[in-house]
């Protein structure tokens, strides 16, 4: 292996011999906008980069690349901190280093997500690329939080309360970067969701998607959570939680591709 799992931090040498044994590259794909008054703008990026290091360490046979700090904000607009490219953009983007990584010899190219408003593009974008990747290769995209158990989720997101710069999110940051918190800063704010006869999470979805600035115009300080309960103890756990979610859905992505198709 490498002298590190991340692209980065390696020769052109050692990836040339990485690739004689091990094709599988993880892609952090995060978002640089605004977590409330207390976290930074580089949550979305840190996490998924951090789950991505853990898993490559552990398993042995992957590496991180440099992750993917601009991508879909626009929800956010209105706050200073918000730095995206447009829809058209990002999909080109993703495509284009997907068949990127191809041409280098992956045959894995994971986009491991950790913004939520990535996830359709990301889903599209993969698709594009499939049409001119090699034959074997395969890029797709994952939530960190996919492959997590329901309770597990729950617990991340204050039972689905929580969904940006809350309880879950500031802690895995005390786990991972503590000194890039601001703690006399620490806030709870939660929107002022009305009550609906489907509680769908389509709703969500037509919502923000199609909404620039829906997150601004819905709180006066961009945190939607309870900051004040976080702590690196819970945020270490979420981590956790997070390794095991990617392991799991790597393992079962592998027996799907080779056990699905029947022609």
């Amino acid at each position: 292996m490498p002298k590190s799992v991340f692209l980065a931090d390696i020769t052109n040498k050692e990836l040339e011999e990485f690739l004689h044994d091990h094709q599988t590259i993880y892609v952090p794909v995060g978002a640089t906008e605004q977590h409330g008054p207390h976290s930074p703008v580089s949550t979305d990026v840190l996490i998924p980069q951090e789950i991505a290091r853990r898993v490559a360490e552990k398993q042995g046979n992957a590496l991180v690349a440099p992750a993917l700090p601009y991508t879909l904000s626009y929800p956010h607009r209105g706050f200073v901190c918000e730095f995206s490219l447009t829809i058209e953009t990002f999909m080109a983007t993703i495509k284009d280093l997907a068949l990127s990584f191809a041409r280098a010899g992956f045959k894995r190219i994971v986009f491991l997500n950790g913004h939520y408003d990535n996830t359709y593009a990301l889903a599209y974008a993969c698709a594009q690329a499939a049409e001119d990747l090699p034959k074997e290769a395969r890029a797709f995209p994952f939530n960190y939080w996919d492959g997590m158990k329901a309770e597990e989720w729950a617990e991340m997101t204050e039972q689905g309360k929580g969904l940006h710069a809350g309880e879950g999110e500031v802690s895995m940051i005390m786990a991972i970067r503590p000194d890039l918190i601001d703690k006399e800063f620490l806030n709870a704010e939660f929107p002022n969701f009305p009550e609906t006869k489907t509680n769908s999470p389509a709703l969500h979805t037509a919502y923000f998607f199609s909404s620039p600035g829906s997150v601004f115009a819905m709180t006066r300080s961009g945190t939607w959570g309870d900051a004040t309960k976080a702590s690196a103890d819970k945020g270490e756990q979420i981590l956790q939680w997070g390794v095991e979610s990617v392991i799991n859905l790597m393992d079962d992505i592998e027996k799907t591709f080779r056990e699905l198709p029947i022609r």
